[in-house]
């Protein structure tokens, strides 16, 4: 698994083509035209990073940076450097168990609290009206913060209901700016929308060119539940990082693979969060607004829809 990393991160490099110079000028770079099911913001043509409107009105930057396996010092360390060079929403989670880490990095970073989205997500182990509130808040502490601008529901398992109640109390007394979930399936989704006073603005799920989740995404779309892809690039997993097709419109575009797969789900309206312990990289995926995939590029890239997760030992 080691060998196979690091032949993804060498294949990437290969394709790495912007300089510190070019990322920082994607701050002044125009936004193309997006088909997207979100409320897109477009007076923001100064930010390299635009935001979508959550139906309950709260704004999230459409790109953001994931930590998932970024612990300790290093977590730290790329949680500040992902701030300095621009992302702003910073997605994290106790399962994860590197709270401390992202605050530390949070804080370390120097900028404003008001200034960043901070999603983390409740684990199976904490479900319960009473349990939820107490994990909460234990994350709340960890990361150094006086309140969440997102809290998910990890995965469907246990005492939703009773977690949902939780969440929507918290979500009133302003502890949480907004409350979602992470890998619900539309059948989940549509049951829980039978109880919630409050509707989930967010579902996080495996999705990516590989795993497309056409069906999750209409769901989404009709129900105005903002669709969110963790591991937007599988991970390295099926060779991403050199697989032909992608590299054809990479190179049509001078773009690398990482772009492109983070431009098409710009394009669907998918809010997406690579994660990264490269500063070249983390730079790289934020210049992806100053182009824009035409209809062709995005038939063939949906004609590498495998309809199959990537990650089967996490089902």
């Amino acid at each position: 698994m080691e060998k196979n990393n690091q032949e993804n991160i060498i294949k990437r490099r290969d394709f790495l083509r912007i300089s510190s110079v070019l990322a920082a000028s994607a701050f002044l770079l125009p936004l193309g035209r997006t088909n997207v099911y979100g409320a897109i913001l477009s007076s923001q043509k100064k930010s390299s990073i635009p935001s979508v409107r959550l139906n309950n009105g709260v704004l999230m930057p459409r790109l953001g940076f994931g930590t998932n396996t970024l612990n300790g010092d290093v977590g730290e360390r790329c949680v500040a450097d992902a701030i300095s060079v621009g992302y702003r929403l910073i997605d994290t989670a106790h399962i994860y168990g590197n709270e401390e880490a992202v605050g530390a990095g949070i804080k370390k970073s120097g900028i404003s609290r008001d200034k960043l989205f901070v999603t983390s997500k409740l684990w199976v182990d904490d479900y319960g009206y009473e349990t939820t509130k107490a994990a909460f808040q234990t994350s709340l502490d960890k990361l150094q913060l006086e309140y969440l601008d997102l809290y998910l529901l990890h995965r469907p398992r246990g005492d939703v209901k009773g977690s949902w109640k939780a969440l929507e109390e918290l979500y009133e007394t302003g502890k949480i700016k907004a409350i979602g979930l992470s890998n619900f399936d539309p059948d989940q989704l549509a049951e829980l929308m039978t109880y919630a006073r409050i509707k989930p603005v967010i579902n996080q799920i495996e999705t990516h060119v590989f795993f497309q989740e056409n069906i999750p995404y209409a769901s989404m779309k009709n129900t105005v539940v903002q669709m969110e892809a963790w591991s937007p690039f599988a991970a390295g997993r099926n060779n991403i990082f050199s697989n032909e097709t992608l590299a054809t419109i990479g190179k049509k575009h001078n773009k690398s693979i990482a772009q492109v797969c983070l431009r098409w789900h710009f394009q669907r309206g998918v809010v997406a969060i690579p994660r990264s312990s490269q500063k070249a990289h983390m730079m790289e995926n934020l210049v992806i607004f100053d182009f824009e995939l035409d209809d062709s590029d995005m038939k063939t890239i949906a004609g590498l829809d495998l309809n199959r997760t990537q990650f089967p030992e996490w089902g």
